[in-house]
């Protein structure tokens, strides 16, 4: 049976080696790259979006109370035709 000790070297030394490697240089370039290109697209932060669905909620909560009310005003009394 392999030995885990065995395993968790392994891990340790190919984590090492790909700290190491160009690979780290390489996905700090393209998080870079990909920064800039979703800067420029002018895209909202997942904060602001939330924030602007809970104002269209509230707001459409109101639409709904002022239309309701709207009816009852245009409504005619009871007992009128």
């Amino acid at each position: 049976m392999i030995d885990p000790k065995k395993f968790e070297d392994f891990g340790a030394r190919l984590s090492a080696a790909l700290a190491a490697s160009p690979a780290v240089d390489i996905e700090k370039n393209a998080r870079a790259m990909l920064g800039g290109f979703f800067a420029r697209l002018d895209l909202v932060t997942r904060e602001e979006f939330d924030i602007q669905a809970q104002v269209l909620a509230r707001t459409r909560e109101k639409l709904k109370a002022l239309e309701a009310r709207i009816d009852a005003l245009e409504k005619p009394p009871a007992g009128q035709p």
